[in-house]
């Protein structure tokens, strides 16, 4: 009788108590086939499950471990704000440093608040904007994810010009009709909601570097046109940077491209890993926010002094260290050219986009720069891919619409591993 694994036991004894048995539904690799890992550890740029088994780690918490795992500074940092007390729900000094800190490198943020999680940021940034303009609705892009949120939870419906329908049970059809749809990188279906909509359009929000549909790259001049439509309309632009802020260069995506938004959403990176999520943009807007305004936000555990610490010891290495970036992108394109050369020796047909540490293999032969053109991936080729990398001891994204983040703990030797790995993985299937 084979003995069953602890991550297996610990997967049964969760799905008693909890929903599908994870706290989060990805986690359940109901794309990819088999059961989750249980993590026990991490350090630098490897994992460790309850049965012992080591991994590479190509997710890095989805974002946020941009220095690897552990990282003994960031730990420090947590034991002595712990030592102090966890929370206390009143300020602390630490906030005002992280608020200065995040108005330095940000270009779009002259103020900022601290929230708790990325979903919480999104959410946020559309109340303030619908206050601040008085208007009702807003434009996303179809498969941009913006946390859970209903305003978010909309699909495109029978088409990108039509009102949203639900996504998902519980968000009603009257938050869904705010909520209008257009394909990313698609200019003129944005021209065309706005002449639909006229004077009734608050936001558009959007991930300038798309991370949820699998990493899916801006277009020339994208940008800058929804910057000059949004700024001609009156409509607030929102860079939810939850993922792209300070991963692709110390001001986000926005630094990268040249485009400033009118606010901005981030999490992730400036929690050290710790739960957290910031909003923020120009004075007016956020002085709209309560106790400076009308805008009703509020959280007991916004500006936790632990994530404070950890985000701060994170932020002041990646400002004094500029360097990082070039290397990180140097490590990914030479990974990412190099999975590319022994997928094309082994025949699949493949996409691979890459935005300097982060990228996603679409199994396509399709140019993936939208939702629609990334559906047309081989989602059961890819898990099992998924899985030969898995036995291969390389932890990916358990998705084809998720993106992979290198950290800096992958070196030129943990990179040679990457590839053999994937070479190997190519030759199972």
């Amino acid at each position: 009788m084979n003995e069953i694994s602890r991550s297996q036991a610990l997967f049964d004894k969760a799905k008693q108590f909890i929903p599908g048995g994870v706290n989060s539904p990805v986690r359940a690799f109901r794309a990819v086939g088999g059961n989750p890992l249980f993590i026990k550890k991490a350090k630098g740029p490897y994992l460790y499950d309850e049965d012992g088994n080591q991994y590479i780690d190509l997710i890095n918490s989805w974002g946020p471990m941009i220095l690897g795992h552990a990282h003994p500074a960031i730990e420090e940092a947590i034991r002595e704000a712990v030592s102090a007390s966890p929370s206390f729900g009143a300020p602390t000094a630490r906030e005002v440093e992280m608020a200065e800190l995040i108005c330095s490198m940000v270009p779009s943020v002259e103020k900022v608040r601290m929230v708790n999680s990325g979903t919480e940021a999104t959410m946020s940034a559309i109340r303030v904007a619908r206050g601040y303009t008085g208007r009702d609705k807003i434009i996303k892009m179809e498969g941009c994810y913006h946390g859970h949120g209903d305003s978010f939870l909309i699909a495109a419906g029978s088409g990108a010009l039509t009102f949203g329908y639900p996504d998902s049970p519980g968000v009603t059809k009257g938050t869904a009709q705010d909520t209008l749809i257009a394909p990313f990188n698609d200019l003129k279906a944005i021209e065309n909601l706005i002449a639909k909509n006229p004077e009734e359009i608050a936001a558009l929000i959007l991930e300038p570097v798309v991370g949820n549909m699998g990493c899916v790259i801006p277009a020339e001049g994208y940008l800058q046109g929804l910057r000059e439509l949004c700024t001609r309309h009156g409509i607030i632009l929102i860079f939810d940077e939850v993922m792209t802020g300070f991963r692709l260069a110390q001001g986000g995506a926005q630094e990268l491209y040249g485009v400033k938004p009118d606010m901005s959403t981030l999490g992730k990176i400036i929690g050290g890993g710790l739960p957290v999520g910031a909003y923020g943009g120009r004075k007016e807007i956020m002085d709209s926010v309560s106790p400076a305004g009308p805008v009703y936000q509020a959280g007991t555990l916004s500006g936790n002094p632990m994530a404070m610490a950890a985000g701060l010891v994170m932020l002041k290495h990646l400002k004094a260290h500029p360097e990082i970036y070039g290397q990180l992108d140097k490590t990914t394109t030479k990974l990412v050219n190099d999975m590319g050369d022994e997928i094309r020796k082994a025949g699949f047909n493949f996409t691979i986009n890459q935005v300097g540490s982060m990228f996603t293999l679409f199994f396509t032969a399709t140019k993936v720069t939208d939702f629609g053109t990334a559906k047309t991936s081989d989602t059961a080729l890819f898990a099992k891919y998924f899985q030969a990398m898995l036995q291969q001891g390389i932890y990916l994204a358990p998705s084809q619409y998720e993106a992979m983040f290198v950290s800096t703990a992958v070196d030129n030797n943990i990179a040679d591993k990457i590839l053999t790995a994937h070479r190997q993985a190519l030759k199972s299937f």
